[in-house]
């Protein structure tokens, strides 16, 4: 076996089983346990895992934190580009669309059709002021604003969601994994974006590969609930969402 093919296949036994230990890896992969421990070393220096004494473990992630607007809007950047164009493909000129808050769905807004009966909701007061400029119809739900995300929140958008139908809804997530499905940091924007999807005829996910298995403190909703949008599928983790729906845009 190659070593990237081996490497490989600790990556995605990993993403099954958080942990790995170095006897189970000699026997499945029927290498020594130098040519292994040389495997994990290289993986941890390439920060895809972690060793610990008799194997190595998942990267863990701090299910409840979030980074602010500023911090998320500069990282890969050109990845969510990517999927800001595949995305514009899925709207029709006419189409009522709920446009999340996010950093992802904000690379969006410029490539909206303009002059034609398009209407967005969203929750983000930077993307209502954005879509304004453009002269798109737009409703901004009202509430309070988280300031880190510059999102509405609370009963008063949601109640306010309730009371709207759309063709398609586009929304951020912070994480996507198999058995724990869509999550997010903050109980009050999963309800949000929850209502957004129940209220849509399709929803779209706009996420990048860092996002794949990974989970969040809150749910949002299980995967054959959306199409997920990225710029591809990590091929660790590509076996694991087979049966997903993901479009990706290096396709």
């Amino acid at each position: 076996m190659l070593t990237e093919e081996r490497q490989q296949k600790i990556l995605q036994l990993l993403a099954q089983n958080n942990i790995v230990k170095l006897h189970e890896l000699t026997d499945l992969l029927a290498a020594s346990e130098s040519t292994i421990r040389r495997d994990l070393q290289e993986l941890e220096n390439q920060k895809l895992l972690i060793r610990v004494h008799g194997g190595a473990k998942r990267i863990g992630q701090h299910i409840g934190f979030e980074a602010d607007m500023q911090t998320k809007s500069k990282e890969n950047v050109n990845a969510k580009q990517m999927i800001a164009k595949l995305a514009a493909t899925q709207i029709k000129k006419d189409d009522v669309i709920y446009l999340d808050a996010g950093s992802s769905t904000l690379e969006l807004i410029p490539l909206l059709p303009t002059g034609t009966p398009l209407k967005v909701v969203t929750n983000s007061v930077k993307h209502a002021s954005l879509l304004i400029d453009l002269n798109i119809d737009t409703i901004i739900l009202g509430g309070m604003i988280k300031l880190s995300t510059n999102a509405t929140l609370g009963n008063t958008s949601l109640k306010q969601l309730q009371e709207f139908n759309f063709n398609k809804a586009f929304l951020g997530i912070n994480g996507i994994d198999l058995n724990a499905g869509l999550t997010t940091p903050d109980p009050e924007e999963a309800i949000l974006k929850k209502t957004a999807l129940q209220q849509a005829e399709e929803g779209f996910i706009l996420a990048d590969h860092s996002k794949f298995n990974q989970i969040s403190f809150a749910k949002v909703a299980a995967l054959e609930a959306v199409t997920i949008l990225t710029d591809y599928c990590p091929a660790e983790h590509a076996e694991l969402y087979h049966d997903v729906k993901i479009l990706e845009a290096q396709k």
